[in-house]
């Protein structure tokens, strides 16, 4: 067998890198589940042994943990003291309301397991989270809705997932035309909220099953929206969906084969008015399906978590709207993977 020689040729770097990239990855989510990012953000710095002991981390690992969170980027490291980056600061701290870990939370518990079974998910088509395990025949969200802790934590993971992409809806969409909006899917109703918030004009809510109305009418009441925002009970399936000028699909098309897109779009023409508008929003993948990472990757992850769910492009999504009798449409990249896809009647 004859050794291979790098020279100016190829390297094994990127290949090894991308390998091993989930060591990266779930150092980080144990740093969130561990609460690191909190425990520094209330002392500002701290020794690395005092960080041990108020994380009760045994001693072997733990100055190798915290300097693979320096390595990573998530730490700063100074005369022994560790501390917050200002990103991890404003974003990692659970007491803030810019806190984000609610989604790596969500991936630490759940996805980050499921995701050991990708190769079985694509030789068999078929979920391999808590669905696949059920044998009651529930839908997807029947078996996460009847669990009140699972279901708090795929609320705040949610509002975690959608916030940035929230603003943005709420600053670049023309809501002086418009005067109400209904969030299908709402969750804790993130959207409708920072819409409300910079728009004074604007009334409306969520639509989402009836286990999500409590939580959803905490969140709201938190920023004193509630006699602009209110929830409806329901399944988007089953039941008409309610009417405003404007309803959104945030991160909802992607758990549904297409049968299931194009239904959910018929159903959203069918409540709006005449010059009303969908606002559909995922992480879309680009039309050439060459660089959308994040995008190609969430596609598998619904391979993984739903029994028809994928994510799409720019380009499908506007011709079902077309199909289904949207006389415009329209992309606009909103903050990260996400883009929205906005559909007028």
């Amino acid at each position: 067998m004859s050794a291979v020689g790098h020279g100016n040729g190829p390297t094994p770097d990127v290949i090894m890198q991308l390998g091993t990239a989930f060591w990266g990855s779930k150092t980080l989510l144990s740093a969130v589940e561990l609460g690191v990012f909190s425990e520094l953000a209330s002392a500002s710095a701290l020794d690395g042994e005092v960080l041990r002991e108020r994380l009760g981390l045994h001693p072997r690992g733990a100055t190798d943990f915290f300097d693979a969170l320096v390595a990573l980027g998530m730490l700063q490291r100074e005369n022994g003291r560790y501390a917050n980056t200002p990103a991890t600061e404003l974003f990692l701290d659970r007491a803030k309301s810019s806190y984000v870990g609610g989604f790596l939370e969500l991936m630490n518990a759940t996805h980050y397991g499921h995701w050991g079974s990708l190769t079985k998910a694509l030789r068999t088509g078929l979920p391999q989270n808590e669905v696949a395990k059920d044998e009651t025949g529930r839908k997807p969200f029947e078996v996460l809705y009847a669990d009140p802790v699972r279901l708090a934590q795929f609320a705040r993971a949610m509002t975690a997932l959608s916030a940035s992409s929230a603003r943005m809806i709420a600053s670049n969409f023309p809501w002086q035309k418009h005067s109400s909006v209904i969030d299908i899917g709402c969750a804790e109703g993130v959207v409708p909220v920072q819409v409300a918030l910079m728009h004074e004009h604007i009334t409306g809510g969520g639509f989402d099953l009836p286990p999500l109305g409590p939580i959803f009418d905490a969140y709201v009441a938190d920023f004193g929206l509630g006699e602009r925002l209110s929830f409806t009970g329901g399944d988007f399936f089953t039941d008409a969906l309610p009417q405003a000028d404007v309803l959104v699909m945030g991160h909802i098309l992607h758990g549904y084969d297409v049968a299931g897109k194009r239904l959910l779009l018929h159903k959203a023409y069918d409540a709006l008015p005449s010059g009303g508008a969908v606002i559909v929003y995922d992480a879309i993948i680009d039309d050439q399906r060459r660089s959308s990472t994040h995008g190609l990757l969430m596609s598998l992850n619904m391979l993984i978590q739903n029994p028809g769910g994928s994510e799409y492009t720019g380009a499908d999504c506007r011709a079902w709207m077309q199909e289904t009798g949207f006389r415009e449409s329209y992309v606009e990249h909103l903050v990260g993977p996400d883009s929205m896809v906005v559909g007028i009647k």
